[in-house]
């Protein structure tokens, strides 16, 4: 930790590539990490949510990690979310992961058998953040994980018990919680902000990095809110994020970040393929109407 620089800028969550029959398209994450540097993304946090880690094997999520450290080559900062309902696996994947050279490890809580208070989370976590020497951010999304114990109780008790406890990224609309998070211990830890749509509410309480999906193929409209904000220009800012919500609803309309933003990376490109089952796979007809509905946002001369 002691060389650790924190975490800046734009933060991909990204898609995980798959082919036609539900394997594993590592092929292009070496032109999927191209197109975020190219687009002023700073890192990607892989095999979370949007990377559909809960329907992969361990095998693959190394897999991924791999493919991802790789075609990174300094220019994007490695994340990789090691977070599993068994800590058997999660300690697995958080040495892998300081093992092939990622950057830092994240986890959600365990979201069948659940936490209940922030003790207990704790308790969770220590051996696998312990088990490697990566900075460790926890991975908070209640709307998914069920789980809501509160962060900055969290982060006090964590941070006695992880060295290398960095911070959290937090996908929470509780903006109260978040500052509570970033005024503690004097700013001691890092809160990565985690909801795309909210982004400017998130840099007006002080957070300095964002992590999520839409950064994948909007980064520069991100970029520019960001720029706008640290310029004092509030109102472009909010033009910016109001418009993010224009995309957001888009998005939603094709089943959600996961499915309809992964759909669009065709759109932008890079082919991740549909997502696994449940989530239904894209038609032909979809991906036309959705190329039609972004078109009538102007998104493709927008993102540019």
């Amino acid at each position: 930790m002691n060389n650790y620089r924190k975490l800046e800028g734009l933060i991909a969550a990204p898609f995980t590539p798959m082919n036609p029959d539900g394997s594993l398209r590592l092929s292009a994450v070496e032109p999927y990490a191209d197109l975020l540097a190219g687009s002023g993304v700073r890192g990607v946090f892989i095999c979370g949510t949007t990377g559909e880690s809960a329907s992969l094997t361990v095998s693959e999520r190394q897999a991924v990690a791999e493919a991802w450290v790789a075609a990174a080559r300094g220019r994007l900062k490695v994340i990789v979310h090691v977070g599993s309902n068994c800590a058997a696996d999660a300690i697995c994947l958080a040495r892998h992961a300081g093992q092939c050279g990622a950057d830092a490890i994240g986890a959600m809580a365990p979201y069948f058998f659940k936490p209940q208070s922030a003790a207990e989370l704790v308790a969770w976590f220590t051996p696998i953040a312990n088990s490697c020497p990566l900075p460790f951010y926890y991975y908070n999304m209640p709307s998914m994980s069920g789980v809501s114990v509160p962060v900055a109780e969290f982060l006090a008790l964590g941070g006695k018990a992880m060295p290398t406890l960095a911070g959290v990224k937090f996908t929470h609309n509780n903006l109260m919680e978040m500052s509570q998070c970033l005024m503690l211990d004097g700013g001691r830890y890092e809160v990565l902000h985690g909801y795309d749509e909210i982004l400017l509410c998130g840099l007006s309480l002080g957070a300095t990095a964002a992590v999520g999906s839409t950064y994948n193929y909007a980064a520069p409209v991100y970029n520019r809110l960001i720029e706008e904000f640290r310029a004092g220009n509030i109102a472009a800012a909010a033009e910016l994020q109001r418009y993010s919500v224009r995309i957001v609803e888009v998005i939603v309309r094709h089943g959600g970040g996961v499915r309809g933003g992964k759909a669009i990376m065709r759109l932008m490109g890079v082919d991740c393929g549909s997502c696994r089952l449940p989530l239904a796979p894209f038609t032909d007809e979809e991906y036309a109407l959705l190329k039609r509905e972004l078109e009538a946002i102007d998104f493709f001369d927008r993102v540019r």
